[in-house]
């Protein structure tokens, strides 16, 4: 049975139409334009690096929502220091961003119960490399007495490879999707 006869008038289109399926489209589109605007501001600049993040892809499922982007680049004013103290400054800034990055989805997203994340990390010399990812929950609250950022990170519900406080690729992790190129800032 088709959902419109030729026969019909527009009438009785509309009346079949449900309004509300056009109302959460709208609401849909309206919470990931305020999402990307949030993103830009809110994830501009870190509090270890300056870079900005640079969002890679962002679904949003009926209940759910996967985000994958880049972590920002060690700090141009960190070139004269070791080079593992710069990459140690942004690793901890990627765990900074994979959480807050967590509660703005979750903020925005009021229907979403589950999150998917996933973070990059370019480089020079090798290809990009997956080194955080995470399935998170919004129930998920358990972490506040946490403090220490690693821990804190894993409890809610990401899933990295620290060596000597720098993150490394997660084994298996593949190759991302290509880049969108939203920046924030």
């Amino acid at each position: 049975m088709s959902f419109l006869s030729a026969g019909a008038s527009f009438e009785d289109y509309r009346q079949q139409w449900d309004s509300t399926r056009g109302l959460r489209l709208t609401e849909q589109l309206c919470k990931v334009s305020h999402f990307l605007c949030r993103f830009r501001v809110q994830m501009r600049f870190g509090e270890l690096t300056r870079a900005p993040l640079k969002l890679i892809r962002l679904e949003v499922l009926a209940n759910s929502v996967e985000c994958d982007w880049l972590a920002r680049l060690p700090d141009p004013w960190d070139a004269d220091l070791p080079k593992k103290v710069g990459m140690r400054h942004a690793s901890l800034q990627t765990l900074r961003d994979a959480i807050d990055m967590r509660s703005l989805v979750f903020s925005t997203f009021t229907d979403v119960e589950t999150a998917q994340f996933r973070i990059y990390r370019d480089s020079l010399t090798k290809p990009r490399e997956m080194i955080v990812m995470g399935s998170a929950q919004r129930n998920d609250n358990s972490s506040r007495w946490v403090h220490s950022l690693a821990m804190r990170a894993k409890v809610l519900g990401f899933r990295f490879c620290l060596e000597d406080d720098i993150l490394s690729e997660l084994p298996g992790s593949g190759r991302p999707l290509r880049d969108v190129n939203v920046e924030a800032g």
